[in-house]
C-alpha cells in the first residue's frame, strides 16, 4: 500500500536543500526526498481533516472514527511493515515522520494509529505464523480490522511480570483465559486484541507468558470505555474484561515467550511516542509564535518582549535537539543497530520537553490558551498521559540509569 506523496521541493544551486520555512536547524536537509514528501502528505491530512474538528471531538471526548478510512488509504497503519502484507514498507524514519504530524494534530490520534500498527500489527508480523499474517495484517492495513494490545493491567503497570491475567491450555489445544486489562487504547473498537497471559503451568518468573490473537467477540469478554478522562478525551481507552474466553490451540502466537514479547512491542511504540511528542510541541510552539506576532500588549506585539522572545528561543531548541534525536534513533533502527535502551532515551527526554512546551505555549496564550479553539492546553493535557504511557518517565529513567552503571534499581 503506497502512501500518497506530493515530491515537489525547492533546491539550492548547489544541490542541497534550501530550508524550509521555520526550520531553524535545516533538518529536512537531513531528510530524504520521499521521507519529506511522505511528511508533507500527512501535514496536509492533519491540517486539512483533524485540526477543523478535534477541538470539538476534545470537548465531546469523541474519537474521530469517521477518519479511520483515510488514514488506512494514506498507508499509515503498520506503516514500515512489508508490502506483501498489504503494509506502505517505509523505512523507520517515514514512520516516524508520520506519528510526528499525526501527533501535531492531536495525542490521540497518533496513539491510535501507534496501537494499530506497532501493538498490534507489529506482533502479528514479528511473532505470528504466516496463517495469521495472511489473516490479520492485510484487513489491519486497510483499516478493516482494528486492534487493541492487552498488557497493562488494574495492579500490573510498570511491572508486567506481576500481570495475574492467567491461560489454561484445554486437552483439545485451546486456551481458556481469564483476567483483566486496564488503560487500553482503542480498547472499545477493536475487533481483536493481542492479550497477554501467563500460562497456569509456567512458572512465575515471566517466562511463561504468551500472547494471543483475541476476537473481541468471543463470548465472556467485554470492554467498557474508561469515563471521566480529562486527557487523551480524543481517544476511547477501555478495561478489558476476559471471563472464561475460550480460543483455539492457533490463537496463540507461536514464535515468542515470555516478556520478550510484549516488552520488544513496547519498544516499537516508544519509537513512535518520541518521533509523536515532537509533533505536538511543534504544534504548541507554532501556535505560541503566530500568537506572539498578532497579540497586542502596550501597543506592540507580546513577541517583542524579551520574556516571550526567550520562551520561543527555548521551545524550538529542545524541538531542534528532539527531532535530531528520534532522527538518529530511526537511523539505527533502520540499520538494525538500535536497541531498547536508547528508545528510553529518546521517550523519556521528547516527552518531557514537549510536556514542558506546551505548559510553556499555554502560558504565553495567556487567558485565551484555556480555549478548546487553541490547541497548546489540550496537548499539554495529552502529554500527561504520553508522560506515564508505555513506560513511566521515572522508569525509563531506571532503564537509563541501569544501562549505564550495570546496576539494577527496580528491586
Amino acid at each position: 500500500m503506497a502512501l500518497h506523496i506530493d515530491t515537489e521541493i525547492s533546491l539550492l544551486p548547489s544541490g542541497h536543500l534550501s530550508p524550509r520555512e521555520g526550520d531553524l536547524f535545516n533538518i529536512d536537509a537531513a531528510l530524504t526526498e520521499e521521507e519529506r514528501a511522505i511528511r508533507d502528505s500527512v501535514r496536509r491530512f492533519v491540517d486539512e481533516r483533524i485540526l477543523p474538528i478535534i477541538g470539538d471531538c476534545y470537548v465531546q471526548g469523541r474519537f474521530p472514527k469517521e477518519l479511520i478510512p483515510e488514514m488506512a488509504e494514506l498507508g499509515m497503519f503498520g506503516a514500515n511493515l512489508p508490502e506483501e502484507y498489504g503494509c506502505a514498507g517505509l523505512s523507520s524514519v517515514a514512520y516516524g515522520l508520520i506519528m510526528q504530524e499525526l501527533e501535531r494534530g492531536d495525542s490521540g490520534i497518533r496513539s491510535f494509529a501507534s496501537v494499530q500498527g506497532a501493538l498490534v500489527m507489529y506482533p502479528i508480523f514479528a511473532f505470528g505464523s504466516e496463517a495469521q499474517k495472511r489473516e490479520y495484517l492485510p484487513k489491519m492495513a486497510k483499516g478493516e480490522v482494528i486492534g487493541c494490545f492487552g498488557l497493562t493491567e488494574p495492579d500490573a503497570g510498570s511491572n508486567p511480570g506481576a500481570m495475574t491475567t492467567r491461560a489454561r491450555q484445554q486437552v483439545d489445544g485451546s486456551w481458556i483465559i481469564n483476567g483483566a486489562k486496564m488503560w487500553i487504547t482503542n480498547g472499545s473498537q477493536a475487533h481483536v486484541s493481542i492479550i497477554w497471559a501467563k500460562t497456569v503451568d509456567g512458572d512465575e518468573s515471566g517466562k511463561s507468558v504468551r500472547g494471543f490473537i483475541v476476537p473481541t467477540n468471543t463470548p465472556g469478554f467485554t470492554a467498557k470505555d474508561q469515563k471521566g478522562k480529562l486527557s487523551l478525551r480524543a481517544s476511547d481507552t477501555s478495561e478489558l474484561v476476559l471471563v472464561d474466553v475460550h480460543v483455539p490451540a492457533d490463537a496463540m502466537l507461536p514464535e515468542v515467550q515470555g516478556l520478550r514479547g510484549p516488552l520488544s512491542c513496547l519498544t516499537q511504540a516508544r519509537y513512535g511516542i518520541s518521533w509523536g511528542a515532537m509533533g505536538a510541541a511543534m504544534a504548541c510552539y507554532e501556535e505560541a509564535l503566530s500568537y506572539s506576532k498578532t497579540r497586542m500588549m502596550f501597543d506592540k506585539p507580546i513577541g517583542a518582549f524579551q520574556i516571550q522572545q526567550v520562551r520561543l528561543a527555548d521551545m524550538i531548541t529542545e524541538i531542534i535537539k528532539g527531532q535530531l534525536l528520534s532522527l538518529h534513533l530511526g537511523r539505527m533502527k533502520d540499520l538494525g543497530t538500535f536497541n531498547s535502551n536508547q528508545v528510553s532515551v529518546a521517550k523519556r527526554n521528547n516527552v518531557n520537553v514537549a510536556t514542558d512546551i506546551a505548559r510553556e505555549a499555554r502560558r504565553l496564550l495567556g487567558g485565551n490558551g484555556i480555549l478548546a479553539e487553541y490547541h497548546s492546553m489540550r496537548h499539554m493535557a495529552n502529554l500527561e498521559s504520553v508522560y506515564t504511557y508505555e513506560g513511566t518517565h521515572d522508569v525509563h529513567s531506571l532503564i537509563i540509569g541501569s544501562a549505564i552503571t550495570g546496576l539494577q534499581a527496580f528491586k
